[in-house]
């Protein structure tokens, strides 16, 4: 095979790099928390259609033309009450975490945008919309990712450094990089990382991009899913297990953990306990790090940097 391929299938090999995280850390732990709530589908937001995506009714169809006032309260849930509770959580175990903020929900509840601020949490864009953007025009996905940007700026008075759009299309890389203002994307589930694209990965890049790669298996959207979670202690049990794994590879070549949250799941009484006893597990371990994603990004451009 000798034709161009896009795609890479080969990652590091048999050799991944030594991380060489803070403190000899066997582990990195990244906690995100995605805020979406606000942004998601809805015709109230000028969408032609219901969110179905990610709620307590799995297998729940788009409605088109017409609100689902069922799922536009499930979301709500995460803003109203999962959202404080997870921070009250956090807060308790003194772990600073990455939020994945769509603009247009954080915009709809400034003082979450004020409270992660205060709490030293780190706020990532998470795009301007909660919609999937694959058939996006390259034109209005350039405008939403401008939106986000300034909107959180707004709202926080930094730009976000990181950005992860999870629905992406295929222009959302390159137009993150076009923008030039982020440290990393995470747009990415392939690695247990962070790695670089050299230049002349996308059209027109002619600067290394680093990417930060995400979970969708740690992940509490499994609640929300066929086949996933159906209590806390599912959770507890596939996030533990991972990071037991990845905790004993640390010995010799240490690993970077991701785990993905949503308030409105997660942050159900019924299964807020298993992210309890997840955070209680690994706290009871020494060389772990629990790091915010812009943490990482930095530490891996002053040990990793681009070697070209």
């Amino acid at each position: 095979m000798t034709q161009a391929y896009p795609r890479d299938l080969i990652g590091y090999g048999a050799q991944p790099p030594h991380p060489q995280w803070p403190g000899g850390a066997r582990i990195a732990v990244q906690i995100v928390m995605n805020y979406e709530e606000g942004g998601e589908n809805c015709l109230l937001h000028g969408d032609g259609q219901s969110e179905a995506y990610l709620q307590e009714v799995v297998g729940t169809q788009p409605l088109a033309g017409q609100r689902n006032l069922s799922v536009e309260s499930v979301y709500e849930y995460g803003s109203r009450a999962g959202f404080w509770r997870l921070m009250r959580l956090f807060d308790r175990y003194g772990i600073k975490i990455t939020c994945y903020a769509v603009a247009m929900a954080l915009a709809r509840h400034p003082d979450a945008g004020r409270a992660m601020v205060e709490a030293g949490h780190e706020i990532a864009s998470h795009g301007w919309r909660w919609i999937d953007y694959q058939n996006v025009p390259e034109a209005v996905e350039r405008e939403h990712m401008h939106l986000a940007i300034n909107t959180i700026r707004d709202l926080t008075g930094e730009r976000p450094l990181g950005w992860y759009t999870g629905r992406l299309g295929p222009n959302t890389r390159r137009l993150v990089m076009e923008e030039g203002g982020f440290l990393y994307d995470a747009d990415a589930y392939n690695d247990d990382l962070p790695y670089w694209l050299p230049p002349g990965t996308c059209e027109g890049q002619s600067q290394p991009h680093l990417v930060i790669p995400y979970t969708l298996d740690v992940n509490d959207m499994k609640f929300g899913t066929a086949q996933g979670f159906n209590q806390g202690d599912d959770f507890f049990t596939y996030a533990r297990d991972a990071f037991d794994a990845l905790y004993a590879e640390g010995e010799t070549a240490p690993k970077m953990m991701s785990v993905g949250l949503h308030t409105r799941l997660i942050g159900r009484p019924g299964r807020v306990r298993g992210l309890e006893k997840f955070l209680d597990h690994i706290m009871a371990h020494e060389g772990v790090w629990v790091a915010r994603r812009v943490d990482i990004a930095r530490h891996w451009r002053d040990v990793h940097p681009w070697a070209g």
